[in-house]
C-alpha cells in the first residue's frame, strides 16, 4: 500500500513537470493524472473478475441515516463529602443517544478518489464530511461527524438515605434512578474516523466495487484483509450553566480521546446475477494506542456545597453558576489498556447499465475507553443509500 501511494505521488509530480515543460498547463496535468489513475484502477487485477467502467467520473446523490450512542460513566468516591443524602460510592452515567438522524448530500469522485458532504435534515443537528480513496487492493476513508444533545438520559446508582431510626441513626439503601437531564448548554461531540484496508486477494476481489462503484465486480470472490483505524473524539460541555453536570462527573468538563487500532478480517463479494453485488466484511480491531485527556473545573456551585453543605440545589440560581479551571490538576492525560473494537460493513449494489447504479451500505463501529475515575464508549452506525451516474 505504501509503495503504491509513493508511486502515485511520484507519478503525479512527474506528469506535472512534464506538462509544464510542454506548456500544456493545468489541462495537460489533469489529462495525464487521469490516464494514470485509469491504469491504476485495473492494474494487476484479473479482468474476468474485476473491470473498470468506460466513464471515470462518479456523481452520487446520497441519503444517510446515522445514530451515535455516547455513554460516560463516572464514579464519585465518598459521595457523602458532597451530597448529604448519599453514602459511599455514587455512579453517574449520562448517555447521549441521538435519535436516528437523516442526512442528504452529494459525493463526487474520479476512479474512487472523491469528496462528499452531507447536511442534517432531521435528528441530531449534525454534519458529516467524508473523503475516500480506493485502488485495486486498498481503500482509505475519512469521516467527520459533528452532533450535540441538550437532554441526555442519566442513570444514578449508589446508596441513598432511606430511613431514620428512632435513635436518630441514618439508614442508607442501594438505589438506582434514571431520568432525562435537561442542560442549559448541550453536550457537543465531534468524532473523526479514518480507516484503511488492504485486500490480499485484490486480483479477484474489490473493495471499491462494493463501496464507491469505481470498478465493477463481475464474479463472486472473497479475500482476507488487513485493516487499520484511527479514531479521535472531543466531548465538551464546559459552560457555566453546566456546573452541576461537571460536578457529578468528577469535575470533568471536556474529554478528548485518541485511539489507533489494527485488525485482520474478511470480505466477500457475492455476484448472484449480472449487475448485482452483495458484499459483507468484518474486522475485529485491537486498539493498541488509547490515550485520553481530561479538563477539570471548579465552580461556584461546588464552593457553596463544600462551605455550606447544601443538599437542595433549587436554593441556587443557575444564573449564578460560574466555572473555572481546577486549581489542582486542571488538565490530565492518561492511557487506557488495550481494547477490542469492531468494524463491520454490509453493502448492496445494483447497476441498471454502465452509467446508472444504486448502492446502499451500512457500517457499525464501537470505541471504548476507561480510566480510574471515568469510562466511556461510543457506538456509531450509519446506513447510506445513493443513486449514482457515471460521466
Amino acid at each position: 500500500m505504501k509503495n503504491k501511494i509513493l508511486l502515485l505521488m511520484t507519478a503525479a509530480l512527474s506528469v506535472s513537470l512534464t506538462a509544464s515543460a510542454e506548456g500544456d498547463g493545468l489541462a495537460g496535468i489533469a489529462r495525464k493524472v487521469g490516464t494514470f489513475l485509469d491504469s491504476m484502477s485495473v492494474s494487476g487485477v484479473d479482468r474476468r473478475y474485476i473491470d473498470a467502467p468506460k466513464k471515470p467520473w462518479q456523481l452520487l446523490l446520497k441519503g444517510n441515516i446515522n445514530q451515535s450512542d455516547l455513554k460516560i460513566s463516572s464514579t464519585i468516591h465518598h459521595a457523602e463529602d458532597i451530597f448529604m443524602f448519599m453514602k459511599g460510592d455514587m455512579t453517574w452515567e449520562p448517555r447521549v443517544k441521538t435519535a436516528p438522524a437523516t442526512y442528504a448530500g452529494l459525493w463526487a469522485g474520479y476512479r474512487g478518489y472523491g469528496l462528499g458532504y452531507s447536511w442534517n435534515i432531521g435528528g441530531d443537528n449534525g454534519r458529516i464530511l467524508s473523503l475516500g480513496a480506493t485502488g485495486g487492493r486498498y481503500g482509505v476513508n475519512m469521516r467527520i461527524h459533528w452532533f450535540d444533545n441538550d437532554k441526555p438520559e442519566v442513570r444514578l446508582t449508589g446508596n441513598g438515605l432511606s430511613d431514620i431510626t428512632e435513635e436518630g441513626d441514618l439508614v442508607f439503601s442501594p438505589f438506582s434512578f434514571s431520568d432525562y437531564f435537561e442542560l442549559g448548554s448541550p453536550i457537543k461531540t465531534r468524532a473523526l474516523f479514518i480507516d484503511g484496508f488492504y485486500l490480499f486477494n485484490g486480483t479477484k476481489c474489490s473493495y471499491a466495487a462494493a463501496y464507491d462503484q469505481s470498478v465493477v465486480q463481475k464474479r463472486s470472490a472473497g479475500s482476507l484483509m488487513a485493516g487499520a483505524m484511527y479514531f479521535h473524539s472531543t466531548t465538551a460541555y464546559d459552560k457555566d450553566i453546566n456546573a452541576d453536570l461537571i460536578l457529578f462527573l468528577n469535575d470533568i468538563g471536556r474529554i478528548k480521546s485518541w485511539q489507533a487500532s489494527v485488525g485482520l478480517g474478511y470480505i466477500y463479494n457475492w455476484v448472484p446475477t449480472r449487475g448485482m453485488l452483495i458484499s459483507g466484511m468484518a474486522i475485529p480491531m485491537l486498539t493498541f494506542y488509547n490515550h485520553h485527556k481530561m479538563w477539570r473545573y471548579d465552580s461556584t456551585l461546588k464552593d457553596l456545597i463544600y462551605t455550606e453543605g447544601l443538599d437542595d440545589y433549587d436554593e441556587i440560581d443557575v444564573k449564578d453558576y460560574r466555572i473555572r479551571p481546577s486549581e489542582e490538576n486542571p488538565v490530565e492525560g492518561v492511557n487506557s489498556n488495550m481494547k477490542l473494537n469492531f468494524d463491520a460493513r454490509l453493502s448492496f449494489t445494483y447497476e441498471w447499465n454502465d452509467n446508472i447504479f444504486f448502492n446502499a451500505y451500512g457500517q457499525y463501529s464501537n470505541f471504548r475507553y476507561k480510566t480510574d475515575e471515568i469510562s466511556g464508549r461510543l457506538d456509531d452506525w450509519y446506513v447510506n443509500a445513493s443513486i449514482g451516474i457515471r460521466l
